[in-house]
């Protein structure tokens, strides 16, 4: 699992940054996002694909998150 930072862009989209790999992308979708429940698969613009364990709608963006990379080993 990796570290990654989730944040709303200029467009209020989510942005997906990873770190590790200086890897930024647009999220073009979430699996949950509701306040109640928030997180789960996680897919790229670049095609690929996140998963978060799904949690409590964070307060704020910036948010700090563990991410497992779902569609090649990490």
């Amino acid at each position: 699992m990796a570290n990654i930072m989730i944040r709303k862009n200029e467009a209020g989209g989510l942005v997906f940054y990873l770190p590790k790999r200086d890897l930024e992308d647009n999220i073009d979708s979430i699996e949950f996002d509701s306040p109640e429940k928030w997180g789960g698969e996680l897919k790229l613009a670049s095609g690929g694909t996140y998963y978060i364990e799904p949690q409590l709608a964070p307060a704020r963006l910036p948010v700090s998150v563990r991410a497992k990379r779902v569609d090649a080993p990490e």
